[in-house]
């Protein structure tokens, strides 16, 4: 019996004056929600009808979720980034994951396929973002194999080395460095590097 391969795209529904609170502190909240509106729109556009995984979009808030279609909507929960992770890998059927988050709108089918391949051969693939953290983490998931979600701190330069940290000594392998937009300093690297500013 084959098992599907889950790609699960973080996001929460855009809404002006709620989420992306970093960066609409330096851009204001227009920008912020312009930005959050077309990353999700590209990213549900270039990876939804790829027939080589099957889209989730782990939502938050949980409700409603007609916004998702037509890819497949699960909640993300309570808690901080590591418990709603930990929450959707577990739910999800049988078979590799891959987690991206929303606000990495270069990210293509090739890195989602460079990462579901890189889990042919290790336990968990990372994509380093340029601010010490990840805009990606695939885990190959195993039966009683811990999640490395404890004991991360979050939104800070060190998430990518205490989440390989908590991997521990399973092997791992490491995509390309993408920037991950949660500021205004991040936002104009970005659009610097897509010929916009």
């Amino acid at each position: 019996m084959a098992v599907d391969r889950h790609l699960v795209l973080f996001a929460r529904r855009p809404r002006y004056g709620v989420g992306k609170r970093r960066l609409a502190a330096d851009v204001g909240d227009l920008e912020a929600l312009r930005f959050a509106r077309a990353s999700l729109d590209r990213l549900r556009r270039t990876l939804g009808s790829d027939p080589r995984w099957v889209l989730w979009i782990a939502v938050s808030p949980d409700r409603p979720t007609d916004w998702t279609a037509p890819a497949r909507a699960i909640a993300q929960g309570p808690g901080n980034l590591g418990d709603r992770m930990g929450r959707v890998v577990r739910a999800l059927p049988p078979g590799p994951v891959v987690i991206i988050g929303a606000d990495t709108p270069t990210v293509t089918r090739r890195d989602v396929a460079d990462a579901f391949a890189a889990l042919g051969r290790h336990d968990a693939v990372f994509g380093p973002a340029r601010d010490g953290g990840y805009w990606l983490i695939g885990l190959r998931r195993w039966p009683r194999q811990p999640l490395p979600f404890d004991r991360v701190r979050w939104s800070t330069e060190h998430a990518l080395a205490d989440t390989v940290a908590a991997v521990g000594d399973r092997p791992i392998a490491l995509l390309r460095v993408q920037e991950d937009v949660d500021d205004g300093l991040s936002l104009q690297r970005y659009l610097r590097a897509q010929g916009r500013r």
